[in-house]
């Protein structure tokens, strides 16, 4: 038996680990496409907070009217934002700095020759979906010359994956490019990418509403569905929704006075399979009506979720051009028959994605019609549920809003951004509507978004992609903090000897040889994997030293292996201190730079900054014995063994000092 959404939601809703992986691989995050994020770090003191990054770069060439996706692990371990645009490129850029991991162009775009339509250039207009599995990034885009064609490519280095494009004129039976759009987020279910069509704006020839099945196994057979109505297309920028098995989508006006798919939530199996029993679709009774008015029931893709306690529980929302919302149930959609529930939600139409979220003490979905508005209606549980007004703010703009929770059913915060002269981040309490962050200052603005856009929250971010632009905004976090960090030689077959380096008080004193050119080797353990994102890693900020080896510098690079990260210093200077400053650290959640001072000291046996008799003293004490970490430091050559070469050391530096 299949777990119910809530359920689902409630166990993918528990606070994550900090070394959990998080990943937004399909449009709004979640398959039932409730536009749902997890994020401790949205507390609403801390959202309140929220501040763009003016370090993170995020430049890219092209419109963007897709949803930015998030990815982390990988062979370089680094956390990617993915974002595409209509000149057909892709990129990934890194978490953290903005900076280009690696990008790559699937064709030139259309600019001329379609019948009708209102994007120019046309190149890759919906959000992709990753299958984390293969890591691969599956996308549609419209290409110069071959019209529709759908790539896979690995989302570590931007290749293209064998076996890749599909170009749909030639995959697809009857398939016509040059009028069909593909506008609605690609979905992934069990191995078969799915990918919906509509047609062009202006409703030009004889496109149909389509959802294509692309198995990500060559060998099984492309399959594909497409109405009995003409036109009735799949354009809801949400695209394809599913309960982990079924394939949910919505239809707009077509043609006929008979029922043939259009204004439709329909459900389809695996495939894409429709049954064509009433169970398995739903249209309003006035479907004829709205076809005639141009008032599309697909303006948004339907949205699963459950309301527990309620008959029945397992429901669809569906929003459109109406101004209606419908909730539908779920097991026995009913066909051509009256809602569950019904309600007039706004003045305006709806043309882009609701969210649906769930607090202690209520059911919710928020919507933003074209009316200016953004509104919070409260699903209640009963028999049938029915639909309420919970709370309404004034929001110029038509992106569609999206919702952080710091565990399931706590802390919600509705979030939307505007258009044009809006163009700023707005959160509100998803259970009052009270102003959580009102837009921030005089920085925290960013441009070239449209209507059909939608952020994402990660790690404590929110990312934005516009225009030529991706914009981040983070909350206000510290840096993960080291749970040690030494001065590490090895002596010889005796193996490795540590000195302690704290971060704060009084700095660790090294009192070892460097050799030849004064190499020395900082490591810094951490509780949880951790990235060094700087451009420069690390550098010596106060002190005479280098990163590097051999007495060269190798331009400030670490190493980094799970928790631990490796600092390389050469040409360190007697008789100072150094800071050496960690550039970019996280973990996932903080993020920061991370200063470990060190005192260098030659022959400091007794590690009280100056060299004297007692130095020479504790080394000949030690002489002959093996090393341990109880005298390690006598050791002074380190080369394994405590013996009058250690005693000349120590000798020909006494009388110096730490200032």
């Amino acid at each position: 038996m299949k777990s119910p959404l809530w359920l689902l939601a409630a166990l993918a809703g528990a606070a994550l680990p900090v070394t959990a992986a998080v990943n937004v691989t399909q449009h709004h995050n979640n398959a039932s496409r409730d536009g749902l994020f997890i994020d401790p770090a949205f507390t609403p003191t801390a959202a309140a907070s929220i501040a763009r990054d003016p370090n993170f770069d995020g430049a890219i060439v092209g419109n963007v009217y897709a949803q930015p996706l998030y990815v982390e692990g990988g062979p370089d371990n680094r956390a990617k934002v993915i974002v595409v645009t209509q000149s057909n490129n892709v990129y990934a850029l890194d978490a953290i700095t903005g900076a280009i991991i690696w990008q790559r162009n699937v064709g030139t775009p259309i600019t001329s020759g379609l019948p009708c339509g209102n994007i120019n250039p046309i190149g890759i207009t919906s959000t992709p979906v990753i299958d984390l599995a293969s890591r691969a990034l599956f996308l549609d885009a419209e290409v110069s010359g071959s019209g529709h064609r759908v790539f896979s490519l690995n989302v570590d280095t931007g290749a293209i994956n064998p076996g890749w494009p599909v170009t749909m004129n030639a995959a697809v039976s009857g398939f016509d490019s040059s009028v069909q759009s593909q506008r609605s987020a690609l979905g992934l279910v069990n191995g078969v990418l799915y990918v919906p069509y509509g047609g062009r704006f202006g409703d030009c020839g004889s496109y149909r509403g389509r959802l294509v099945g692309i198995p990500l196994d060559a060998a099984q057979p492309i399959a594909s569905y497409a109405t009995g109505s003409a036109r009735a297309g799949i354009w809801a920028v949400g695209g394809v929704a599913s309960d982990g098995t079924n394939l949910y989508v919505a239809t707009g006006n077509g043609s006929g006075a008979v029922w043939a798919g259009n204004e439709a939530v329909i459900r389809l199996q695996p495939g894409p399979v429709f049954s064509n029993n009433s169970a398995d679709f739903w249209a309003p009774t006035n479907w004829l009506a709205l076809d005639s008015a141009d008032a599309d029931l697909g303006g948004s893709a339907p949205v699963l979720f459950d309301v527990p306690g309620a008959t029945p529980s397992a429901l669809i929302l569906q929003t459109g051009k109406d101004r209606n919302a419908y909730l539908i149930n779920r097991t026995n959609m009913g066909g051509v028959v009256a809602p569950v529930a019904q309600a007039v939600i706004s003045t305006g139409t709806v043309i882009n994605a609701p969210a649906v979220y769930r607090t202690a003490t209520s059911t919710y979905f928020a919507v933003r019609p074209t009316s200016g508005t953004l509104s919070a209606f409260r699903v209640n549980a009963g028999s049938p549920p029915t639909i309420t007004n919970a709370w309404s703010v004034s929001s110029a703009g038509r992106t569609s809003p999206f919702v952080t929770m710091t565990s399931a059913n706590t802390n919600p915060i509705v979030w939307a951004f505007g258009t044009g002269t809006s163009a700023r981040l707005f959160g509100y309490n998803g259970d009052t509507g009270a102003v959580v962050f009102n837009g921030g200052g005089a920085t925290d603005t960013f441009s070239g978004t449209r209507n059909f856009n939608t952020g994402i929250a990660a790690r404590g971010r929110i990312y934005l992609a516009g225009d030529n632009k991706v914009t981040a905004f983070k909350v206000p976090f510290n840096p993960p903090a080291p749970t040690s960090a030494v001065s590490r030689k090895t002596h010889g077959s005796a193996g490795n000897f540590d000195v302690n380096l704290p971060l704060a008080g009084t700095p660790g004193i090294e009192c070892r040889s460097g050799g030849p050119t004064n190499d020395f080797t900082i490591v810094a353990t951490f509780a949880n994997n951790v990235s060094v994102t700087g451009d420069l890693q690390a550098e010596a900020t106060t002190g005479a030293a280098q990163i590097g080896t051999g007495g060269t510098s190798n331009g400030g690079a670490v190493t980094v292996k799970g928790n631990t990260v490796t600092i390389p210093l050469t040409n360190v200077t007697n008789a100072q201190t150094i800071n050496v400053r960690l550039n970019g650290v996280t973990d996932g959640v903080g993020y920061g730079d991370i200063v470990i001072p060190m005192s260098r000291l030659l022959g400091d046996v007794t590690n009280n900054r100056d060299v004297n008799a007692s130095d020479i003293g504790a080394t000949k004490a030690g002489a002959g014995q093996l090393v341990t970490t109880e005298n390690f430091r006598a050791d002074v050559a380190a080369n394994g063994q405590i013996n009058a070469t250690d005693v000349s050391i120590v000798k020909s530096t006494t009388g110096t000092n730490l200032p």
